[in-house]
């Protein structure tokens, strides 16, 4: 049974700085991509980035771009998303997720880590 932790989240002022990291365990777990989605309260949930194994692509939401950057390690099973210049409207449940699929298809899933940020 493959599980994914997250850990990093917190209260922060804007433009402060946060790093939530993410975990995979359970048995033999091997992803061909890892990312990290989050959901506002009222609103659905929205990819913020994406970070492949095989040549280390990295992609990123417009709304984070030059602002976050994740980074990770394929063979730990482990993916972090530094966060800087935080803004209110990064107030959020920030989810990991994994796939084993070129397509994207997430099918693993954490419990979600709160991020607020004030004003």
């Amino acid at each position: 049974q493959v599980q994914l932790v997250e850990s990093g989240g917190g209260l922060v002022q804007a433009g402060g700085s946060l790093r939530l990291s993410c975990a995979a365990s359970g048995r033999t777990f091997s992803s061909y991509a890892m990312a990290w989605f989050r959901q506002a309260p009222g609103k659905e949930r929205e990819f913020v980035a994406r970070i492949t194994w095989t040549g280390g692509s990295t992609y990123y939401a417009d709304s984070v771009k030059g602002r976050f950057t994740i980074s990770g390690d394929n063979a730990k099973n482990t993916v972090h998303l530094q966060m800087n210049s935080l803004k209110p409207e990064d107030t959020a449940v920030y989810y990991c997720a994994a796939t084993r699929t070129f397509t994207y298809s997430y099918n693993y899933w954490g419990q979600g880590t709160q991020v607020t940020v004030s004003s």
